[in-house]
């Protein structure tokens, strides 16, 4: 991860931009840069470069990344959570079947491990549960920030960055650009890793990238309502979705008025039975920035 964060993050240069299934744009070309051709099958297909096209005559630059541990008392209007144990398994007695046969699962701690697993009664074969990982970008437009409302549960009609699940077969990048694409119908130019959230409780971790729109050529997609640009100071924190998008959002606004962004990595430790709009419901308990 921090080899990707020092490729990403300290090559200015390296720019990724996206393509309009409808249109056909030129991009300028330059030997740091990586674009995203459009195609009839692929619209984000990332075209090849070689290791070559990534180096640069200017120094090495190495993130150096210092622990802070922010209470919750830090971001505005964030509540107190109780300690607790920094990894919680997913329910692992809901899953009653082996995806592989259709065998019944037996619930037991296999020889060598220490957590519950699903384990089938006929081919022998365990059911691991690993995190999800969503991809967003954070759209920055003179001073401004691109936010969609929901048009699905969870939060519905509440507002957050353009982001989801990634996919297999695509990079985080691709990704959060496809999201971004998908909700917002944005063409964006991304610029670097901003923040990676883990939240262990509900198994998801969150990495969200700086970009930059190409035009203002947006307009929501099926799983938006609506998609605006809204001034700094007038960010609808009482109305937004995800407590992920509440601590990206105020530690953007933090790093501006230090006057450097920088990214960070944190992780988010919701509150036990916490609905996923109560986006207060957490603590940042430890957070790493260079």
């Amino acid at each position: 991860m921090l080899k990707a964060v020092q490729i990403l993050g300290c090559s200015s240069g390296l720019t990724i931009v996206s393509q309009r299934l409808t249109k056909t744009r030129k991009s300028s070309s330059s030997s740091s840069s990586v674009s995203f051709l459009s195609t009839s099958t692929n619209p984000l297909k990332l075209s090849t470069f070689s290791s070559s096209s990534l180096t640069s005559t200017s120094p090495r630059k190495t993130l150096c990344f210092s622990p802070t541990r922010m209470s919750s008392s830090s971001l505005p209007g964030s509540d107190p959570v109780p300690k607790s144990p920094t990894f919680v398994s997913g329910d692992v007695r809901k899953i009653k079947f082996c995806q592989w046969c259709g065998g019944t699962t037996k619930h037991e701690i296999p020889d060598g491990e220490e957590k519950l697993r699903a384990i089938c009664t006929h081919c022998g074969k365990i059911a691991y549960q690993n995190p999800k990982m969503v991809v967003g970008c954070l759209i920055e437009h003179e001073d401004k920030v691109l936010l969609c409302k929901r048009n699905i549960q969870p939060s519905h009609g509440l507002w957050t960055l353009p982001a989801g699940y990634l996919e297999v077969g695509e990079s985080a990048a691709e990704g959060a650009m496809r999201e971004t694409w998908e909700e917002a119908g944005a063409t964006v130019e991304v610029v670097s890793p901003f923040a990676q959230l883990d939240i262990p409780l509900i198994g998801q971790t969150y990495v969200i990238f700086l970009a930059k729109l190409k035009n203002l050529d947006f307009a929501p997609g099926p799983e938006s309502l609506e998609c605006r640009l809204f001034a700094l100071d007038e960010i609808p924190f009482d109305s937004l979705a995800f407590s992920s998008i509440y601590v990206t959002l105020n530690l953007y606004l933090e790093d501006l008025k230090k006057g450097k962004l920088k990214f960070h990595y944190g992780t988010i430790n919701k509150r036990p039975g916490s609905s996923p709009s109560d986006i207060r419901a957490f603590s940042l308990d430890y957070h790493l920035q260079p």
